[in-house]
């Protein structure tokens, strides 16, 4: 399901895949990231360019990817389409998440930071 990039060998870019992340597919994203965590990937960017909608679903596997990183890692989005950057501000997830308008200032940002 998802597809992963790396732009820096200590930041993993992951693209979910999918055009829209819900019920039907959030739990098989979220398993798949955490094994990617539990491999050793802590610096994670999630790139959502080609996700066009996101419910309530998609964004508890995000909180619950969040939390297996905890402190050892960082979590940034990406990408965000209109409406799914409208469905984070509702939510307040802008406030839980850092999110950048592009996978390549998320990269660079984190690789500063590292």
């Amino acid at each position: 399901m998802i597809h992963r990039t790396s732009h820096n060998p200590d930041i993993t870019v992951i693209q979910p895949g999918v055009e829209r992340l819900t019920a039907v597919n959030a739990k098989a994203f979220k398993d798949e990231v955490i094994a990617l965590i539990s491999d050793g990937a802590a610096q994670l960017v999630i790139d959502f360019k080609d996700v066009s909608f996101l419910d309530s679903s998609g964004l508890g596997a995000l909180v619950g990817i969040l939390k297996k990183i905890g402190n050892r890692g960082d979590l940034a989005v990406s990408g965000l389409k209109p409406d799914v950057e409208q469905m984070f501000r509702i939510c307040r997830m802008d406030r839980v998440f850092t999110v950048y308008g592009d996978v390549e200032t998320a990269v660079q940002t984190m690789a500063e930071s590292l």
